[in-house]
């Protein structure tokens, strides 16, 4: 850069690779390139003797803000009323003793302002999130050793940062397999999510490759969900539990109960849909193949509605008890159900229906009787 000493050898003539803009102490200007004149729209000729915070006027800051005598000020951004931002390098030109005016070099820096803006943002939420989530973030070498550690997640296992900087983890986790695979996919290349046990806490850690212009090879972020996975476990033994309740709730909702050799009885009580009528069809089938039942009765006294599907399953139980060579008998049955079933137009020829049970019960003992007389009779 060429910084000028003396008025009379104007910068104006040099051609430089961005904005030079000169004024004095009264914002006078003095000295502006072609580079200004494509910057801000106005012509050397139109510029010289205006001021310059009418030429280019700020969003935010004063031209005066620029006017120094040293020969090593700092670079100064602007905010320009277009929404630009340009850097300015001043440097004072040297009149005898004083300082006549100043030349500012000038460059657009809108968009690495706001990369930087968005990369200053970005620093402070991950700072906010590291230092107040249970979070456990790390960077690594490609060889696996920790270039950096942070997070709040590391005062539950008791560890700082400084402790495991430098080590590998892949010696720290030598002896749990599932850590060590996992730390083997990332530096691998392969992003990877697992929920792990590691160090007493439980966590769902997420191995992410870095891009390969950075000094890491991989990050980590692990968030302690210990005591999510405890109520997790708890939740899952509870609902454990409540099925084997509802199992139980359910055989004993539906009971078989042999009355005497033979013959079964299943009473229906509460309500019914098809769901649980396939799992007593298959309580009734299990039972009639396991006793060799000659008769199997449900009695429906204990329930008043059902929906078509259901009364479909109800007949498709008596055909199946027929299949495996039991006789089926209905009995108890509620208005509404009959209603049900006839909507469906099944031939109810060959079904045994009884009102009552006592009444299916004498069926079963006369159809006994007749067959032990009839083979009788044959012997």
């Amino acid at each position: 850069m060429h910084t000028p000493r003396e008025v009379e050898g104007s910068t104006a003539a040099h051609r430089v690779p961005f904005v030079l803009i000169g004024f004095d102490r009264e914002l006078r200007v003095c000295e502006w390139n072609q580079r200004a004149e494509q910057q801000f729209g106005h012509s050397p000729e139109h510029a010289r003797g205006r001021s310059i915070a009418d030429l280019v006027p700020l969003a935010a800051g004063d031209w005066r803000d620029l006017w120094t005598d040293r020969d090593d000020a700092a670079p100064v951004w602007l905010s320009h009323a277009d929404g630009r931002i340009f850097e300015w390098t001043v440097a004072p030109a040297r009149a005898g003793d004083g300082v006549a005016h100043v030349v500012c070099y000038g460059a657009d820096v809108t968009a690495r302002a706001a990369a930087t803006r968005a990369s200053e943002l970005e620093h402070v939420m991950l700072r906010v999130l590291v230092d107040n989530l249970p979070v456990v973030v790390c960077a690594y070498a490609s060889d696996g050793t920790y270039l950096y550690v942070g997070g709040q997640g590391l005062a539950a296992i008791g560890l700082t940062s400084e402790q495991m900087v430098g080590k590998n983890p892949l010696e720290m986790f030598k002896d749990n397999p599932d850590s060590l695979e996992f730390i083997r996919r990332g530096l691998a290349g392969i992003s990877t999510r697992m929920t792990i046990e590691s160090l007493g806490r439980w966590w769902d850690s997420w191995h992410i490759p870095a891009p390969p212009t950075s000094r890491a090879a991989m990050v980590s972020m692990s968030l302690d969900v210990t005591e999510a996975h405890a109520s997790e476990r708890e939740l899952r033994t509870k609902l454990d539990l409540i099925e084997r309740q509802q199992r139980v709730i359910r055989e004993l909702s539906t009971p078989i109960i042999e009355v005497w050799e033979g013959v079964l009885v299943m009473p229906i009580i509460g309500l019914v849909d098809s769901m649980r009528t396939s799992e007593i069809m298959d309580s009734l089938l299990q039972s009639i193949g396991r006793m060799r039942a000659r008769f199997a009765i449900l009695d429906l006294t204990g329930i008043e509605v059902v929906d078509t599907a259901t009364a479909n399953h109800l007949l498709a139980m008596i055909r199946a008890a027929r299949l495996l060579g039991a006789e089926g008998i209905l009995t108890g049955i509620h208005p509404g159900i009959a209603q049900t079933i006839v909507t469906l137009g099944v031939d109810l020829n060959g079904f045994v229906v009884h009102a009552t049970l006592r009444q299916a019960l004498s069926h079963c003992l006369a159809a006994a009787g007749d067959a032990r007389h009839s083979g009788s009779k044959q012997s």
